[in-house]
């Protein structure tokens, strides 16, 4: 897992360097088909990576988009109307059946379907139209690192190329460069705080949110603690009852609007006394675990998870866990 999370950058600077001719055609279609609907069809850590393009396609550009469930199709056998939809498919190993099954019926049905995937001729790329792949190269730990990331920078490109944004492509090129350095970055504060505890809230908003759910995942797998992601908005409801004294906070707040009043949270919860780890850039008061800021506020999120893989993965073995085999799971799960 460790050496694959320190792969990413290279994985990024690979993948840039192919299919840019494929993401400029599909960009220019989706600005001709102006498309009434946007669905993303994804799983795990790939659902957490298409939320985070979800989240950029409508803060950018205004257009809603729905993550899939995924049921609907494989058990429902619901016959969602395909005329002027774009589903956009993430997944590793591009085997499972609740991917491949709704994106060959929308292939079918009319609609613009695309793969973004890091097995090439898996089943998901063959029931695409379009198919991008990650090359993020073989992926042997089960817990998924470089090719999540991947799977981020793939969904920024989709949205640079459908924007026609050259400020996104440029810090896209930078990207690998920033990933190289946030890989190196030192988050053993975050050792000492959480080696020993149960249970744990990731706090993001924004684009910062998805990958806050990316880290609460692999805090469940690879160390056996139950951690839940929530917005800072959403944990001033029902959550925060379980707030108190000693209690394990973890939040991600990288630039962007919603930095603001996650550093407030952060501040708030000290104040109470939770153990609170703040993930922000240098010199944000309060941080304990720096960021590397990229060429675009967007692209943040990118930079902290690359600092935080290291991170959780010296955390499971802190705790006794084999972060490469996590209990119980298997790199490919195929689900209906």
């Amino acid at each position: 897992m460790l050496a694959e999370a320190r792969q990413a950058p290279q994985a990024v600077a690979d993948q840039l360097a192919h299919n840019a001719d494929d993401y400029r055609d599909f960009g220019a279609l989706l600005r001709l088909q102006n498309p009434s609907a946007v669905l993303t069809v994804a799983r795990g850590s790939s659902d957490h990576a298409a939320h985070f393009l979800a989240y950029l396609v409508m803060a950018r550009m205004g257009r809603l988009v729905t993550s899939l469930p995924m049921s609907l199709i494989t058990l429902y056998q619901s016959q969602i109307a395909c005329k002027g939809l774009v589903s956009l498919a993430f997944s590793q190993s591009g085997q499972s059946p609740d991917l491949v099954a709704p994106t060959r019926f929308f292939s079918e049905g009319g609609a613009v379907t695309a793969a973004f995937v890091n097995k090439a001729d898996s089943p998901l790329a063959q029931a695409a139209q379009w198919v991008f792949p990650l090359h993020a190269g073989i992926e042997a730990s089960v817990a998924a690192t470089k090719s999540y990331i991947a799977q981020l920078v793939a969904g920024a490109r989709v949205v640079a190329a459908w924007q026609g944004d050259p400020e996104l492509q440029s810090a896209l090129s930078a990207l690998p460069n920033d990933l190289a350095r946030a890989a190196q970055m030192d988050w053993s504060v975050g050792l000492d705080v959480l080696q020993g505890v149960d249970r744990l809230f990731v706090i993001g908003r924004g684009t910062g949110m998805p990958v806050a759910l990316e880290a609460a995942l692999k805090f469940k797998e690879t160390c056996g603690i139950q951690a839940e992601a929530f917005s800072s908005a959403e944990v001033k409801h029902g959550p925060m009852a379980l707030i108190e004294e000693g209690y394990p906070l973890l939040v991600f707040a990288p630039r962007g609007p919603a930095q603001a009043g996650l550093l407030a949270l952060a501040e708030e919860m000290r104040l109470r006394g939770a153990k609170v780890l703040l993930a922000a850039p240098a010199g944000t008061p309060g941080a304990n675990l720096p960021i590397v800021e990229t060429a675009s506020v967007d692209l943040d999120p990118i930079s902290l998870i690359q600092s935080f893989y290291p991170m959780v993965e010296a955390l499971a073995r802190a705790r006794g866990r084999n972060p490469d085999e996590p209990r119980f799971l298997a790199k490919v799960t195929k689900t209906h």
